[in-house]
């Protein structure tokens, strides 16, 4: 049905992104092997530190684990009805980290949830707050900006949880340009360092974005997202955002 990251509320049949980050003194570091990912079911009413209790799904070997840069590992697990149901489940990396030592077991969560219906006499019409952290970055630094986005309806109702879970299915899309520094060009387009570029991750109302701002100039810039839902197009106000030295 849809490709989603593990926290995008993915149901049965979606194919989700299982990803798995690995650091050593703090820094991405590759792995000696990853010998396969184990994803288990776990029944409702147990932890899910009882793997022995849960029921083994499925098992993706190494030749289907992929890597996209250092110590960035991820699977495409197709999540295909009846064999996954709603429901909890774990992925299980078993890992060698150093030749001649043993094999690791990392244990991640995910959840499969049922399809969310919803009826209305009119289309998505309520509007959404955007906000992002942190506002201020020294030069040089390497971080990611935090979007959160709020559904501007009725909390604790179906309406308001339809449209949360619709923010968490939704593209979201970072731009950013120059508006106060030593050298700001007077066309818009060379003032432009961010251009709707897709966040690098999803995770229920949040977006996040790596910036590395060692190319950037000192000065104010504008940052703005933009969530495509549909037919609709969501444009956030611009915010400020300092670089300094």
């Amino acid at each position: 049905m849809a490709i989603k990251e593990r926290y995008q509320n993915p149901v049965p049949d979606d194919t989700v992104i299982l990803r798995l980050f690995v650091y050593n003194q703090n820094s991405f570091s590759n792995v000696q092997s990853i010998e396969n990912v184990q994803i288990y079911k776990i029944p409702d009413n147990d932890s899910i530190e009882n793997i022995s209790n849960g029921t083994l799904v499925r098992t993706v070997n190494s030749v289907d684990i992929n890597q996209d840069e250092t110590g960035k590992y991820y699977i495409e697990l197709i999540a295909e009805y009846p064999l996954f149901t709603v429901g909890k489940y774990v992925d299980v990396w078993n890992i060698t980290f150093k030749t001649n030592e043993g094999v690791s077991q990392i244990i991640n969560t995910f959840n499969l949830y049922p399809e969310l219906w919803y009826t209305t006499p009119i289309p998505v019409v309520y509007d959404f707050s955007f906000a992002f952290r942190p506002n201020r970055f020294r030069k040089g630094s390497k971080q990611y900006v935090i979007c959160q986005i709020t559904p501007n309806v009725p909390r604790g109702t179906d309406l308001g949880r339809y449209y949360e879970n619709l923010i968490i299915n939704s593209n979201v899309k970072i731009s950013m340009e120059l508006s106060c520094g030593d050298c700001v060009p007077v066309e818009q387009d060379l003032r432009l360092v961010l251009d709707n570029v897709p966040t690098d991750y999803r995770e229920k109302n949040y977006a996040y974005y790596m910036l590395d701002t060692t190319d950037l100039d000192v000065g104010i810039y504008n940052v703005w997202f933009t969530m495509e839902m549909g037919e609709n197009v969501f444009i956030s106000d611009r915010m400020n955002l300092q670089i300094f030295t």
